[in-house]
């Protein structure tokens, strides 16, 4: 007589789960580079912002191989570039095989060089800008909340009085003046220096918000147990602040970084929009765009090559900043 076996589990016949690396054994960065790694928004974004920066710091590179300058007036140069009332003949802003992105209304100068000298301008700008704001935010956000007492309520006090100017208006105001100080009348200022007045200025108005930030962590973390702990073992107010504090303000401090570029590449192009940043013949991107609002009308090329890559390099860098803070905050379900 046979007998009939009995029906298999389903769950013997499936397969053994894989067994993996336990991710609670992973450093934090790895962690946080796992988890930045599966934000494909992020990955795009990460590209294209290596992609400027690229662009931006090798300009004079590719300027070379590409064989154009920002500065040389090639359509008033050689002639059956521009008509006679200074605009491109060629369709679309004068875009061709020799000047891809077409040639400057009026100068007749070169819009891809100047576009990619203008990326580089406007980086090195809020960079040194984000750099500076950084590092005296973390001096004085993280020295007024670990001492407490007066000394926190004297720099909260001074952090809402840098925060309640208006910062766009004091821009304005404030270059022309840093700039007659630094200058004789009818002097000629060099890029450089214009540059760095743009920086110091944007610094003394825009390190009080990464101070408000890191004041408020610190003022939470202070209390901890590892932070008293440290204490109690006698550790230096120093060693509690570097060995404890700043590991644990890491993720905030990239975070506002992150943010504080494009909005500082914006303000600078701003500036110079507003004829108070980068002047002529500095390739800029304000500056672009100034020119382009006066012939736009004509051509409509010019003003949207600047505008269009300053949106693509906004967009981008915030969208990389939300995965950054997405890939170093554990809390996230991404």
């Amino acid at each position: 007589m046979t007998t009939l076996a009995p029906n298999p589990d389903p769950t013997d016949l499936a397969d053994p789960p894989a067994v993996g690396p336990a991710p609670a054994g992973l450093r934090p960065a790895q962690l946080a580079w796992r988890r930045f790694r599966r934000d494909r928004v992020g990955i795009a974004a990460g590209c294209v912002v290596a992609l400027f920066f690229v662009a931006g710091l090798g300009a004079p590179l590719f300027a070379n191989l590409y064989g154009k300058d920002p500065y040389t007036t090639y359509g008033q140069n050689q002639h059956g570039l521009l008509n006679e009332f200074g605009f491109p003949i060629a369709p679309n802003g004068g875009m061709s095989g020799d000047y891809w992105l077409g040639l400057e209304p009026g100068l007749g100068r070169d819009v891809l060089t100047q576009l990619l000298y203008g990326i580089r301008t406007s980086l090195l700008i809020s960079l040194a800008v984000v750099a500076i704001v950084t590092v005296l935010g973390v001096v004085i956000g993280v020295t007024a909340g670990y001492l407490g007492g007066r000394t926190d309520f004297l720099v909260g006090r001074l952090i809402d009085v840098m925060l309640s100017f208006p910062a766009t208006l004091f821009f304005i105001a404030f270059t022309p003046v840093v700039t007659s100080l630094l200058t004789n009348p009818g002097e000629q200022m060099s890029p450089l220096l214009r540059g760095t007045i743009i920086v110091a200025v944007l610094s003394a108005f825009g390190w009080a918000s990464v101070a408000r930030l890191l004041r408020g962590q610190v003022l939470s973390l202070r209390t901890r147990e590892y932070v008293e702990a440290a204490r109690v073992l006698g550790a230096s107010p120093m060693r509690v602040v570097l060995r404890e504090l700043l590991p644990n303000l890491v993720t905030p401090i990239l975070v506002s970084a992150s943010m504080a570029v494009p909005a500082y590449v914006t303000t600078e192009a701003a500036l110079s929009y507003l004829g108070v940043g980068m002047v002529e013949p500095t390739p800029d991107w304000g500056r672009m765009l100034l020119k382009g609002a006066e012939v736009y009308r004509t051509d409509i090329t010019y003003m949207c090559v600047p505008g269009i890559t300053m949106l693509v390099f906004v967009v981008a860098f915030n969208l990389l900043g939300d995965s950054v803070r997405d890939a170093l905050d554990p809390k996230s379900d991404r």
